[in-house]
């Protein structure tokens, strides 16, 4: 069986086929522009890798669909395609960021389905949810007949206890419009802990870990018996670490006072902690975690004052997650960050040797490094893993659909 999923922002398509008998991948790529006027600096373009490497190519995309049928005309192509007609795709599996209460699990798509998310979803992800409705959309378009799923974010972290994910508001918040933590990055938490669990050779049931999402947007989960018990962020991806350029948490008595001194409404004020804030606005000249080691390194104050508060805010994290969780088997670290920058991920731990996490220096070289990076005397293992959300997506997909 092939799955096909599908990761749709609203100028961009991310999609993944993967065959499940053996979990590989056999073509990927994303459209990107989607929408883009005439005339605007840069075109749009699908960029799409299978049998025959990668190819990118410029062509009009006004909408989901136009990328979808692009998408559907390299997958069927004579020389660089990997099947020959649509039927060989079993389903469809689509990423959603967070459906609020109304969806808790992974979901067919039906009509109802699609009613109830159109009227009740949209606010709880308002920048994601859309976009990913125009690509069910599309999909049904496009390739209509397959079998469309919708794979919730928030999924895995619903096995919080109340304690995890009630706020200190008004209670009728919570019963009349959900409000609560949800957390996100659950695909990547899952996808993690169950490889984590593999690595220290348990049963995935008596595996308690704390895995650490860093990238431009971070999470935090604790895990306990291989089930999620808290995670650091909220009612939405804004709260928790900082971040590239959302600020985590903060006291919400903030925003009245800035604004009545700035003179911004509300959704100005979103707009800045959403995408204005975090190591950008520490910085003062960018969020990107790259650009913030060189400039670093060049003796930026800034630049290692935004990286000192992200380790610090990861950090303080862990030690929390540690007292929740009681023992620990592990720590994880992976996104873009996680993944790719050493010295960031063991500024993390710095001060909790005492706790007997320690980490192996000879790992400082590697810009990417998979596997253990603790010393073997550190009482906590300390796993750097290659996330892969797709995966979870398609396997969430193929289980609603057998």
């Amino acid at each position: 069986m092939k799955v096909l999923v599908v990761n749709c922002g609203s100028s961009s398509l991310k999609y993944q086929l993967i065959d499940m008998e053996n979990e590989s991948v056999l073509a990927k790529g994303k459209c990107d522009r989607i929408g883009a006027a005439e005339g605007e600096i840069g075109k749009p373009f699908i960029e799409y890798k299978g049998k025959s490497g990668k190819l990118v190519e410029e062509l009009p995309l006004p909408d989901h669909t136009a990328a979808f049928e692009a998408v559907v005309r390299y997958l069927l192509d004579k020389e660089v395609g990997v099947i020959s007609e649509l039927k060989e795709i079993s389903a469809i599996g689509h990423r959603i960021v967070n459906a609020g209460p109304f969806f808790n699990k992974t979901t067919l798509v039906t009509d109802e389905v699609l009613k109830t998310f159109n009227e009740k979803s949209i606010p709880y992800a308002p920048l994601h949810n859309p976009p990913a409705l125009q690509g069910v959309s599309a999909c049904t378009k496009t390739m209509p007949g397959i079998p469309q799923v919708m794979v919730f974010d928030t999924s895995f972290h619903q096995t919080m206890p109340e304690r995890a994910y009630m706020y200190g508001v008004k209670y009728d918040w919570y019963e009349k419009h959900g409000v609560r933590r949800y957390g996100a990055h659950g695909m990547s938490h899952q996808f993690v802990t169950e490889e984590a669990a593999k690595l220290l050779g348990k049963d995935l049931s008596e595996v308690n870990l704390i895995s650490c999402h860093l990238g431009n947007g971070s999470s935090i989960t604790a895990v306990k018996n291989g089930k999620c018990v808290d995670t650091s962020m909220g009612f939405t991806p804004l709260e928790g670490l900082v971040m590239g350029t959302r600020c985590g948490d903060i006291d919400p008595a903030v925003l009245e006072f800035v604004m009545e001194r700035e003179n911004m409404d509300i959704h100005q004020m979103l707009n800045t902690l959403n995408k204005e804030s975090g190591l950008l606005a520490l910085s003062g000249k960018t969020g990107d975690i790259r650009d913030l080691r060189l400039l670093r390194d060049q003796g930026d104050e800034r630049a290692a004052m935004a990286l000192d508060v992200l380790a610090y805010r990861v950090r303080k994290y862990i030690g929390a997650y540690m007292a929740v969780l009681g023992h620990i088997d592990c720590i994880t670290f992976e996104g873009g960050i996680g993944e790719h920058n050493p010295d960031v991920v063991k500024a993390c731990i710095e001060g909790l040797e005492e706790f007997g996490i320690k980490y192996d220096d000879s790992h400082l070289g590697d810009e990417q490094y998979e596997g253990i990076v603790s010393t073997p005397d550190s009482k906590v293992k300390m796993f750097v893993i290659a996330t892969n959300e797709e995966i979870i997506i398609a396997r969430e997909t193929l289980n609603i659909v057998k």
